[in-house]
């Protein structure tokens, strides 16, 4: 019944996207234009908040390498990292190819952690072992931003050095992350938008890459972590949390 339920939803949601364009060409210019957005954050998340409130969300592959060198610069000690993955998401297979191709280069062995549940995530970190020369990847996957309170938790109780995807993370504890700004991603998606209301078709717009990318650093937990962040690292950052 869930199964039939929820083919039901897609179906009446698919057929809604295509009249979507068509009722609007219909309707007034002057007329106000209500948008459904589906998210992977909850209506009352401060961060699902702050992205409706301006609407494109991405991720380059690439990226992934990225973590890796940020993770040993303001953590040279690094030997092993657990990567936070979401296996499901072609994002996240994405970015785990960048690190694992990246990992070589940085002398780094990887320790793949799926993100699929608190459960997962939980056993996958204190499973590892308290060793000064451990680190953590987390990649950008919905269970990751659901459940980052218990990522960042878990990181300070294991005395784990670890970037992550999205300055929301930092601000919650975390100690570094790098990644496209997805407020600015969605102010641009706006504009797509209007355009496909003006009348454009979806499929004549070309696929945006991000544009802006911020890099964020938590000092007080780089204290508590015992790292020395490097001045050349925070002259580099758009933020830093003191």
């Amino acid at each position: 019944m869930l199964d039939l339920r929820r083919r039901q939803f897609i179906t009446l949601l698919g057929g809604a996207a295509v009249a979507w364009p068509l009722a609007a060409r219909a309707q007034q210019p002057d007329r106000m234009r209500r948008i459904g957005v589906l998210m992977n954050l909850a209506s009352d998340d401060p961060e699902g908040q702050a992205r409706l409130a301006a609407g494109f969300t991405n991720f380059e592959y690439s990226i992934g390498g990225k973590f890796l060198e940020l993770l040993k610069e303001i953590a040279p000690q690094v030997r092993r990292a657990a990567v936070l993955r979401d296996v499901g998401d072609p994002a996240g297979v994405g970015q785990w190819g960048a690190i694992q191709t990246a990992a070589p280069s940085f002398g780094v062995e990887l320790r793949p952690v799926d993100v699929r549940d608190a459960g997962e995530i939980e056993r996958g970190l204190t499973g590892m072992e308290r060793r000064s020369n451990d680190g953590l990847i987390v990649t950008g996957s919905a269970p990751a931003a659901v459940h980052r309170d218990l990522i960042i938790t878990l990181a300070a109780r294991q005395q784990l050095p670890a970037i992550y995807p999205f300055r929301y993370f930092v601000g919650q504890g975390g100690l570094v992350s790098y990644g496209a700004d997805p407020v600015d991603q969605f102010r641009r998606a706006a504009g797509y938008v209007n355009r496909i209301l003006k009348g454009e078709k979806p499929a004549d717009l070309p696929v945006q890459a991000p544009t802006k990318y911020e890099l964020v650093i938590n000092i007080k937990t780089a204290k508590a972590l015992g790292l020395d962040v490097p001045q050349t690292l925070l002259a580099r950052a758009d933020e830093v949390i003191e």
